[in-house]
Parts: structure tokens; C-alpha cells; sequence
């Protein structure tokens, strides 16, 4: 098996940008959590003997639940999302190896990639309106930039070689499994979205694409606090010069902040990136209990004047949200012209912690 990503349905997704914003669904572990699953739940008939526990490896519940993934994905459809990402966020063997499941990896990808695509296809073809998958590539529960250790500065549990390998091979499944676009999302360490990057351009290399061109990656960083950078340090303009040689179809901010907070730096974002600009916001931030405060109602407030003020071209929720926000910001961004992307003046645009910038 080797599918490729379909590039006529990749050019109505570039067409679709250009013509309005487009939405992105909300929260998967947020609905998720709705369904109060315990430790059988995740592990369903097949796993019911796995010698570790798996309650709260939520990308496992495409296997022993995938009704319950799949109709998450339905809701946000049929609230108005555009895109549905896979339920991937820890599918890398990296990651799974918390539960003893890196065995799993290439079927959980390729399978959580199939479900999205069964779906979307379905809703796709009852309103004669496309939908797109976006096959996830979560930042993995290890990091290359940071030591683990703070005794040890020079320390680290894992390399970037080990990054690629693992990133290279959620990736292919994915694409197998039919998503349209591959998302490297949640991006607080730049050095792990680099290793990701290489590893999906490695592969649509082997798939053909003209590597000159815009292509079918999304990049989504994460600013982690009132810093104004991501974990590993850089400011968002300096993060965008770090990744803009993916060609992305599209750059973005995702989760840690809500609405509020997170404004100043999609904005800062619209201003420097040639790519599309996304976002999906939390639904504020969590309270004393861990839950999301923001309503629908007002977190559309946000996105309208977002919209209004020409920040984005895609727009959805993260943390917090549900197909009642993601409704309330489709229905509120209609009509409102999306991003029109900057004319570059040629320079020299480098970035550490800071962006540095020669004008030519």
C-alpha cells in the first residue's frame, strides 16, 4: 500500500483559503472526556489483556472505539468545520511507548486517518460542500531542545535523527490512510517541528510533489505563556522564520492561551508570514477545576474582530471547545473576507530566540 495525497482535492483546499476562512474543528479530548471512559473502555475487547494500563491514551480509542471518534468528528462537521483532524496527537512511537503500544503506530495513524477520511467523505457528499482531513502530527511526549534534567543542562532524551525516524513513519500511515494535509501542531519546541518537517517533506518527496511549490503541510506553534514564546524560547516571528523553507499551505497558533490572550501574536504572525495564518485558541484558560470558562458566544466575539481585522484565513478551537463553538465562530466569521497574504520584500529573514532580519 502506498497512497498518495490527493493533490485535486489539496488545490480545492488552496482555492478554499483564498476564497474564505475556512473552520477547523474544536477539541477532541474535550469531547472525549464527556464520555467519562474508564480503564475497560480504552481497552475495548482487543486489548482487554494489555499489561500496562491505557486509560488516557485517547489516539488508542480509534482502535477499541473508533464509533466514539468518528462521531466526534461528525458533530464537528455538522457544526461547520471544513477540516477534521485525525485523533493522532500521540501516535508516534515516541510517544506510545508510555503504554508499551509503539507496535500500534503505523495502524493507529493509517486507521485514525481512515476514519476521518470515511467521515469526511460521507458529510462531504450529503451537502455537496468538501471536507478535509488533516492528518496530525503531535509534538511527542520528549523534547530535543530542552534537557529533562535540571541538574543536567546538557541532557537529552532524545535526538533529532530518533525524531525523524518516528515522525517519518506517522507520517506515511497517514497519508495511507487518506488525509489530505499533514498538521505538525501544538509546536512548543521548534527543534521537534524541524525534525518533522524534514520527515514529511522526505516523504512527499517519494509521492512526487514539486517541492518549489506550496505544499500539503500546516504548521501550528504554541505560545506557552504571557512570554510570548514557544517552551523552547523563540518569539513567534523568529519561530515562522525557523519553518517557512516547509513551504506550508498554511501557519498557525494553537492552544495554551485563549481568544484574548493569543491575539497579539496571530497577528504578529499575519503580518510576517507569506503562508496562510491559522488558529485554534483554548476556551480561555482552565480554571481552579481544570475546565474552560469561555462560552461560545464569547469566544465568537474574539474571532469576529480576528476576522474583521483581516488576521486569519482558518479559524477553530482547542482545548475547552465543542461543536457548539465551533458553530458559533463559523456562523460569525461568514461573509467576513479571509487574510489576503503580504507581498514579501526580499531579505535576509534569520531567527535564534529573536528574528533577525537584513533587508535587501
Amino acid at each position: 500500500m502506498h497512497n498518495k495525497i490527493d493533490v485535486k482535492r489539496f488545490e480545492q483546499f488552496q482555492a478554499a483559503i483564498a476564497d474564505h476562512i475556512v473552520i477547523l474543528d474544536g477539541g477532541m479530548g474535550t469531547m472525549i472526556q464527556r464520555y467519562d471512559l474508564q480503564e475497560a473502555d480504552y481497552r475495548g475487547t482487543r486489548f482487554a489483556d494489555w499489561p500496562s494500563d491505557v486509560k488516557g491514551n485517547n489516539d488508542l480509542l480509534i482502535l477499541s472505539q473508533p464509533d466514539i471518534i468518528s462521531g466526534i468528528e461528525r458533530l464537528y462537521l455538522e457544526a461547520g468545520a471544513e477540516i477534521i483532524e485525525t485523533n493522532t496527537f500521540n501516535a508516534t512511537t515516541i510517544s506510545q511507548a508510555d503504554y508499551g503500544m509503539e507496535e500500534l503506530v503505523d495502524e493507529l495513524n493509517r486507521e485514525g486517518a481512515r476514519l476521518a477520511r470515511e467521515v469526511a467523505d460521507a458529510v462531504a457528499a450529503e451537502t455537496g460542500k468538501p471536507r478535509f482531513v488533516a492528518g496530525v502530527l503531535g509534538p511527542t511526549s520528549r523534547t530535543a531542545s530542552i534537557s529533562p534534567d535540571v541538574n543536567d543542562p546538557g541532557f537529552r532524551n532524545v535526538t533529532y535523527d530518533e525524531l525523524v525516524v518516528a515522525y517519518r513513519q506517522a507520517a506515511r500511515a497517514l497519508i495511507e490512510g487518506g488525509a489530505d494535509f499533514l498538521l505538525i501542531e501544538t509546536i512548543f519546541d521548534t527543534l521537534n517541528a524541524k525534525a518533522a518537517i524534514f520527515a514529511c517533506l522526505q516523504e512527499l518527496e517519494i509521492d512526487g510533489w514539486d517541492m518549489s511549490e506550496t505544499l500539503p503541510i500546516m504548521l501550528s506553534g504554541t505560545i506557552t505563556d504571557a512570554s510570548g514564546r514557544t517552551l523552547s524560547g523563540q518569539v513567534t516571528e523568529a519561530f515562522w522564520y525557523s519553518t517557512r523553507h516547509a513551504k506550508p499551505v498554511s501557519v498557525g497558533l494553537n492552544c495554551a492561551l485563549g481568544p484574548d490572550a493569543l491575539r497579539q501574536y496571530v497577528a504578529e504572525l499575519s503580518r510576517v508570514s507569506e503562508s496562510a495564518v491559522s488558529t485554534h485558541p483554548n476556551a480561555g484558560l482552565p480554571n481552579e477545576f481544570g475546565e474552560y470558562d469561555l462560552g461560545p458566544d464569547e469566544m465568537a466575539v474574539h474571532i469576529k474582530e480576528w476576522a474583521e481585522s483581516g488576521l486569519m484565513n482558518i479559524v477553530g478551537g482547542c482545548c475547552g471547545t465543542t461543536p457548539d463553538h465551533i458553530e458559533a465562530m463559523a456562523k460569525a466569521v461568514e461573509g467576513i473576507k479571509p487574510r489576503q497574504l503580504p507581498e514579501k520584500q526580499p531579505a535576509m529573514r534569520l531567527s535564534g530566540l529573536e528574528p533577525f532580519v537584513v533587508n535587501g
